[in-house]
């Protein structure tokens, strides 16, 4: 979001809020160039509703595109409309770099929550690279972050147990909510089950039961949408859930150590919650 000091001169365009580049450059964390008054560049804001699609499979490239609030979703969409959800983008995250080798998006970019997105046109960043190659590096430095993390997601997809998969899926989100400020432990999820299970490689059904076992062993709490970890060490070593009837033994035994008040209360709500 554009600093107050800026507000006056970005509340340009009938309204429409726009950013400097050290702005956008801080909420992608790289380091901004000097950049004297007159060369000023202002990149515009777009808000978009829940829903709505940031870009299109097919559209034209000519824009990326950096996230300032919100939650969305990029997927792949097949010849018979099935959906495979490739990454959950929030805060500080970069869309629209799968346009640039063939200038046709090959993904869909949807919001999950209200946005509000920072356009770059590709022309106005090819043009900053060329009078600023520090700015180019570490723009090209966020792209390759992006990719990074998309590789390391198919590697956790081929090692790990539909389970581990769950758990490392929630740890790794509340890192993310944590580097953002927000807190790590306690959070909605703005995506389905059915969206995390597409991201996953898992039906909708194996989120579920994997959630309401984690909820009943004391490992998070589950209230609708909103997920509490309770137990982040466990969720990441996590390899594969025991029997249904070890996970009874384990809440029982929970359950006794809060009898004798040996354990804190909350962790048994959390171990007995169905």
């Amino acid at each position: 979001m554009a600093s107050h000091g800026n507000q006056e001169a970005g509340w340009r365009c009938h309204g429409n809020l726009w950013s400097n580049l050290r702005e956008v450059c801080d909420l992608l964390h790289i380091p901004a160039p000097a950049v004297s008054a007159d060369e000023e560049v202002l990149f515009q804001h777009v808000r978009f509703k829940a829903g709505q699609r940031i870009h299109t499979i097919g559209q034209n490239f000519d824009t990326l595109y950096i996230v300032n609030s919100g939650f969305l979703k990029t997927v792949l969409i097949d010849e018979y409309g099935n959906e495979q959800v490739l990454s959950f983008p929030m805060k500080g995250d970069l869309l629209g770099i799968d346009g640039i080798h063939s200038l046709h998006h090959a993904s869909e970019a949807v919001a999950l929550s209200d946005c509000d997105i920072i356009l770059m046109p590709y022309k106005t960043f090819a043009a900053l690279g060329r009078s600023y190659a520090e700015l180019e590096h570490a723009m090209f430095s966020v792209m390759s972050r992006e990719l990074v993390r998309e590789q390391s997601m198919i590697g956790m997809l081929s090692a790990l147990s539909a389970e581990a998969k769950v758990a490392r899926f929630l740890t790794n989100l509340g890192e993310r909510f944590s580097q953002l400020g927000y807190s790590g432990k306690s959070f909605n999820l703005r995506m389905t089950r059915h969206e995390i299970g597409s991201y996953l490689g898992l039906t909708l059904e194996t989120v579920s039961r994997t959630l309401s076992a984690f909820n009943e062993m004391g490992l998070i709490s589950v209230d609708q949408r909103e997920i509490s970890l309770l137990d982040t060490n466990a969720l990441k070593t996590l390899r594969r859930l025991p029997p249904a009837k070890a996970r009874s033994k384990v809440t029982d035994k929970v359950s006794a150590l809060v009898g004798k008040k040996l354990l804190p209360t909350w962790n048994a709500e959390a171990a007995v919650a169905a």
